[in-house]
């Protein structure tokens, strides 16, 4: 019966909704800030993309990124739970998040670990890296502002690099969770970032981000300062 309820499409979409509104509870949709903190705090975690394979496909490509060009220092917006971390080799890390209790997890998950710091995101105060990543963040960014804010600061606080891990899109899927709002993000470095060109794209081999005609991978996007 699974199997045949995937090989639907509208009934797959539904079940898809009903699951994660009902049985995952993800939290009612306010604003982002409220509903990450929400969903952590509710003991809630990132999400698939920081756990099992999805995790240690975006760990082989980024400790692989951070070893052949001789990354000292890596800045993260969004931080999550820190699962996605445990496999990271990074000489020296930072994380931010929205969510203080996010922050907190962290904090206690890496409490020995001193290559590794965490901060609320209103803490922020002008840090710079070699390379800022973004996994898993900008299509949850739901407010315009709130996109358009993070996309700044993402690439202000990069000295060589930036690693985006997103659709790449503007097109919305059918009863897609509300936390979710696809951006072509690729349109907005080419507005506002000139000094930035795009160095690397890889398309991500993982079946389970491939949505309708294949619209909805989450790819890698490397980006480097000119």
């Amino acid at each position: 019966m699974k199997e045949f309820i995937k090989k639907i499409p509208v009934i797959n979409k539904i079940a898809q909704f009903l699951y994660h509104r009902f049985i995952l509870r993800i939290p009612r949709f306010t604003t982002s800030k409220n509903y990450w903190e929400e969903r952590y705090h509710s003991g809630g975690t990132s999400g698939a993309g920081s756990y099992g394979d999805a995790a240690i496909y975006k760990a082989e490509i980024l400790n692989n990124f951070v070893k052949e060009n001789k990354i000292n220092s890596v800045i993260e917006f969004g931080c999550g739970d820190g699962n996605q971390l445990k496999l990271a080799e990074y000489p020296s890390y930072t994380g931010f998040d929205v969510s203080d209790t996010a922050v907190t997890l962290c904090k206690q998950t890496f409490n020995d670990d001193k290559t590794k710091s965490f901060k609320k995101v209103e803490q922020y105060s002008g840090e710079k890296a070699d390379l800022c990543l973004s996994l898993d963040v900008i299509y949850h960014l739901i407010e315009d502002e709130i996109f358009n804010n993070y996309m700044d600061k993402l690439f202000a606080s990069a000295s060589k690099y930036v690693i985006i891990y997103s659709s790449n899109t503007d097109n919305q899927q059918d009863l897609q969770a509300n936390h979710v709002k696809h951006r072509k993000f690729s349109d907005w470095v080419e507005a506002n970032r000139s000094d930035w060109v795009l160095k690397e794209h890889t398309p991500n081999p993982l079946p389970i981000y491939k949505g309708d005609l294949e619209k909805y991978s989450v790819d890698f996007h490397i980006y480097e300062s000119i």
